[in-house]
């Protein structure tokens, strides 16, 4: 038994986890907020978990979930590494986040560690259902936030039409809500000069 004030070994693994992982609330991204403050990759899972509880009754046959366990969990590692704008990533980025993941779990007991690594490892390689729409939902909602975000006068629109494509067409749905963001996008690429 610990003595008044010591946390249990187990607890105190918990909180040191909880601990590391506020470092995404800190984490910035490329995009912007309406108001014209950068984003946080907090920000946007918190909107990623939003969009699938809001999506989960035209989504059959989807295990919601563990969609959502899988939006929560997929940037987790930027919040040691940081995020990667899509046109600057190379190809160790999923690689260099995977080890960022695994120092941020390492407090964790074994068999939490294992689950939420399984999960990490599950969207990546889009190997579910769920893992793809994640994909297609991340891919979405950055795309999303660049049209509404007031962003600086040298973002780069353009690249925002093909980025995910691959992943935002795999879904019916998710296609179908690009398409109106796309339309966005294009014309923010007008203004700009850029299309």
């Amino acid at each position: 038994m610990t003595g008044r004030g010591e946390a249990e070994p187990e607890i105190a693994a918990y909180l040191a986890f909880f601990r590391a992982a506020e470092a995404l609330k800190d984490t910035l991204r490329s995009g912007h907020t309406a108001r014209g403050r950068p984003e946080s990759t907090a920000e946007h899972t918190w909107r990623l978990c939003l969009m699938a509880l809001t999506l989960e009754d035209a989504l059959p046959g989807v295990d919601v979930g563990r969609l959502l366990r899988l939006l929560i969990l997929h940037d987790l590692g930027e919040a040691i590494g940081g995020d990667i704008p899509a046109p600057e990533q190379g190809t160790d980025k999923t690689a260099d986040e995977r080890a960022d993941f695994l120092r941020l779990l390492a407090p964790l007991p074994d068999a939490g560690r294992a689950r939420l690594l399984a999960l990490w490892d599950e969207y990546n390689a889009a190997a579910t259902p769920e893992a793809r729409l994640a994909k297609g939902l991340d891919r979405l909602e950055t795309v999303l936030q660049h049209t509404q975000g007031a962003n600086p006068p040298d973002f780069d629109y353009e690249f925002n039409l093909d980025y995910g494509r691959t992943h935002t067409d795999a879904h019916p749905l998710i296609a179908a809500l690009r398409a109106p963001v796309d339309a966005e996008t294009e014309r923010l690429a007008r203004l700009r000069g850029r299309r």
